[in-house]
């Protein structure tokens, strides 16, 4: 165990934790890698493929959406981000959660946000089966042994080292963000020459002179906000990844402050445009948007070239869940509120124990897509879905302790701060409240799932009750404090 005192003049004393969970990391991760993992988890599948359908629902209002989730989305990173300043750890908000609210905070953050990934890990391996079918090379395959060699392949990268996470990572981002960039700057050339796209002229006329900014009324535009805040899901990795970086108070504010204008350019940016170039009802389910838009264009190949964006943007997903469970699962280990196992770490200082129960749990995805191949997507889904809502509800939960903690003069604030407290936290935890309400109203899947939440709330007082006798908190978490 190791304890470290926080000095500082005219105060009174302070102590600061410091979590064994987070010892024997190589601090790998440079500036360069830990960018691209905070640009990486804001930018997935949620806008090049899950945009179209979005659009043709909700029509042009979804750029508004897209804002408002991304703001609380900041906000949540943002929380973190103080936090992490404050004591930067790969246990990230399981660690915060523990100081904050006791074991039994940290049980539920870190169970939750296993739950979140490993089923996201599912979803992961098989829309990457499904992306390689879209090939005649891959078609004759069975879905389940696509799957099965993605697990495979992002597993056994992911246990060499950290620094090849951190390689992977930023090399999914870079096609990612090229990928936009490319289309980005095709769309703004053909507005402004006003080359038709399909007999149509793009420009601002098509939001308002079909329909409207909100051609199908209010009700499409709020339904669509649950799958925008899973579509934002990841985005607290960055917070996972500061426990194995250098000079995390120099790096992180840049990494998490350029979220925000990702998102503004990103995503509303590219609805705006999208929206521009042709009219909403163009756009459907189950096509990536821009591959709907380039196909009027007769680019060739264009199918291919955004079908292996989306596959990159899976391989990112499955590649980020194994790594921050394997971090979550160590720092959980430490206190005994997850198995000894998941707390093992290898020569490359990788924790192999939780990565690789988190792969165990995939194969169980691998099952699903040999059993139920057409379903094994939207089962998994929307319980990934409550996950996230919990996790990020957690972070604002422990950054509002953690205020009114630093209120009394035991802990201090770092200067980089979450503005508005605590009025931004309480807001945000109503507004995720809210999404999960709203998934009441996606029949079947939805309301499936919420009748679904007291059997998870059940499952995890049961395990409560199993590893409560084993966990040791001040194991785990050591403070010390002197007088100044």
């Amino acid at each position: 165990m190791t304890d470290r005192t926080v000095r500082d003049e005219g105060r009174p004393e302070l102590r600061e934790h410091v979590d064994v969970g987070d010892m024997g990391y190589s601090k790998s991760l440079k500036a360069r890698h830990i960018n691209m993992i905070a640009i990486g988890g804001a930018i997935g599948t949620g806008l090049f493929l899950g945009a179209g359908g979005r659009l043709a629902q909700a029509g042009p209002a979804l750029a508004i959406a897209y804002a408002v989730c991304g703001v609380f989305a900041f906000f949540v990173v943002r929380a973190l981000g103080e936090l992490i300043l404050y004591r930067p750890s790969s246990g990230a908000f399981v660690s915060y959660a523990r100081e904050f609210m006791g074991e039994k905070g940290a049980f539920v953050a870190g169970w939750m946000y296993f739950l979140n990934w490993a089923t996201t890990g599912i979803a992961d391996i098989t829309a990457i089966s499904l992306y390689a079918h879209y090939w005649s090379l891959f078609t004759p395959v069975p879905q389940w042994v696509l799957a099965l060699a993605a697990l495979v392949i992002v597993l056994a990268l992911n246990l060499v080292s950290v620094k090849l996470f951190g390689e992977m990572e930023f090399w999914f981002a870079i096609i990612k963000v090229g990928a936009l960039v490319v289309f980005m700057a095709i769309g703004i050339g053909l507005l402004a020459v006003g080359h038709p796209i399909d007999g149509t002229v793009p420009g601002p006329q098509l939001i308002f002179d079909n329909g409207g900014v909100l051609p199908n009324g209010l009700v499409p535009l709020i339904l669509v906000v649950q799958g925008i805040v899973f579509a934002y899901a990841a985005i607290e990795l960055v917070g996972v990844a500061a426990g194995e970086t250098k000079n995390p108070e120099k790096i992180m504010p840049k990494a998490i402050n350029s979220i925000m204008w990702r998102i503004g350019i990103f995503y509303v940016g590219s609805v705006i445009l999208l929206s521009m170039l042709l009219p909403w009802d163009a756009y459907q389910k189950g096509e990536s948007p821009f591959v709907t838009v380039l196909s009027h264009l007769g680019v060739p190949a264009v199918g291919d070239v955004m079908n292996l964006v989306v596959l990159t943007a899976a391989m990112s997903s499955l590649n980020s869940g194994l790594y921050s469970t394997g971090r979550i699962l160590r720092s959980m280990a430490a206190s005994g509120s997850a198995p000894k196992f998941t707390g093992l770490m290898n020569r490359s200082q990788v924790p192999y124990g939780g990565i690789l129960l988190t792969g165990a749990v995939c194969v169980l995805g691998v099952g699903l897509n040999y059993v139920v191949p057409a379903a094994a997507f939207e089962i998994v889904l929307n319980f990934a879905a409550i996950a996230i809502i919990t996790t990020w509800g957690m972070i604002m939960l422990c950054h509002l302790l953690f205020v009114r903690k630093a209120k009394t003069g035991a802990v201090l604030r770092p200067a980089y701060r979450l503005p508005g407290s605590p009025v931004t936290q309480l807001v945000t935890i109503a507004f995720l409240l809210s999404v999960a309400v709203l998934m009441w109203f996606d029949v079947p899947a939805g309301r499936v799932t919420l009748l679904c939440v007291p059997v998870l709330a059940a499952a995890l007082v049961i395990g409560w009750f199993f590893v409560r006798k084993r966990v040791d908190t001040a194991q785990v978490l050591g403070e010390t404090g002197e007088k100044h």
